[in-house]
């Protein structure tokens, strides 16, 4: 794939910390900066804290403060390296720099991307805040001022399209994505499997079952006790030999970290370094998110390490059946029992080696190239 950064170059604005990328949404600009990177030119304006050690050049000199969303100075900060790198594209991460996309609208000729996680508003509804009508109109303004806007799913372009009035053609959708394109070596697995049982002292043949999610965020805190209140007391009633593994941290202190839970088969393992290995380790994978909006990174990395996955509905938006049909089981929103009755009836055996489909989709480098499309047609 040939190098385009003659025609298209960008300069992309990210307040907030993402450089070392260790949670999900972090990843999911860090990477998705790292394989553009490699097709246009871009540039990274970011805050003071942001620890960066990447391939695209990483501008960190934006305030730390919280007042920095509403400091005017960035207009011209941001001009000025636009126009001294010789930028063509300016790419805001969510919507909340509405204000400053209307000022580079009229004083500036580049062009404007923003790059959508969610529909803001909606998840922030969705959590119960009542400001969320006020960020309803903000964020409506964001996207129909933008040249090109990126959305996580079809079904966010599809609010913007029907509900902002957004113009379809300017809407793309550029999802969460996985670097690896094919699934880990069965030796690999075999290893990460052994080291999990040793360091949390499981026994062989256990079933692992994973959550995995920041826990002071509501959505996943409710998900975790959705699974030790209403998933696990059924399963204990089981045969199954298999213990829960849950993974994240922010786990709020009264929980105790999930120790009256131990004779229920959870483990609380805290934040862990390598994430990965336990997606490596696990054999099934729950995601009984209920709220909360948008793509749910870790069911990609569950999937893209070819794991066996359990979601509800809403913690399915983005990720259609269709692209892993053999590993990923999609429940009714809040139907219990059918989680338990999808664990129990986990057949891993029985996927096949065959997730070209998914990866064709979801591999960074494949998307990548789809923006850069929707640049050049834009």
């Amino acid at each position: 794939m040939q190098q385009t950064s003659n025609t298209i170059r960008i300069l992309a604005l990210v307040p907030y910390k993402v450089f070392p990328a260790i949670m999900g949404g972090q990843k999911g600009i860090a990477l998705f900066y790292k394989y553009l990177s490699r097709l246009v030119g871009l540039n990274c304006l970011t805050i003071q804290k942001n620890e960066p050690n990447e391939e695209f050049v990483v501008i960190h000199q934006i305030s730390n403060s919280k007042w920095r969303y509403l400091n005017p100075m960035l207009f011209f900060k941001m001009k000025k390296i636009a126009d001294e790198t010789n930028r063509t594209h300016l790419l805001f991460e969510h919507p909340y720099y509405a204000w400053l996309i209307l000022l580079f609208k009229v004083f500036s000729s580049k062009k404007i991307i923003v790059h959508s996680h969610n529909i803001e508003s909606e998840r922030f509804k969705s959590i119960g805040k009542w400001w969320w009508r006020l960020l309803w109109l903000y964020e409506q303004a964001a996207y129909k001022m933008a040249d090109v806007t990126w959305f996580k799913t079809e079904e966010d372009k599809h609010y913007a399209t029907l509900f902002y009035k957004v113009h379809e053609d300017r809407c793309f959708v550029i999802p969460y994505g996985v670097e690896n394109i094919h699934l880990p070596e069965p030796d690999e697995i075999s290893r990460c499997k052994e080291w999990v049982n040793t360091h949390h002292q499981i026994e062989t043949n256990t079933t692992l079952i994973l959550f995995n999610g920041t826990l002071n965020y509501k959505p996943n805190l409710d998900a975790l006790n959705h699974i030790l209140y209403k998933i696990n007391p059924d399963l204990l009633k089981s045969k199954l030999n298999y213990k829960i593994l849950v993974c994240g941290k922010g786990l709020p202190a009264d929980m105790n970290e999930l120790q009256n839970f131990t004779e229920a088969n959870i483990i609380y393992c805290g934040f862990v370094e390598d994430i990965d290995l336990y997606f490596k380790a696990c054999d099934i994978f729950l995601n009984p998110l209920q709220d909360g909006g948008g793509i749910k990174t870790k069911l990609v990395e569950a999937l893209g390490f070819g794991k066996f996955c359990i979601s509800s509905e809403n913690g399915a938006i983005g990720v259609q059946k269709e692209f892993a049909p053999e590993r990923l089981v999609i429940v009714a929103d809040k139907d219990w029992n059918a989680y338990v009755h999808a664990i129990l009836q986990a057949k891993f055996a029985s996927i096949s080696n065959n997730h070209s489909k998914f990866y064709t989709h979801f591999s960074w480098s494949n998307i990548a190239f789809r923006a850069v499309q929707s640049i050049s047609e834009s």
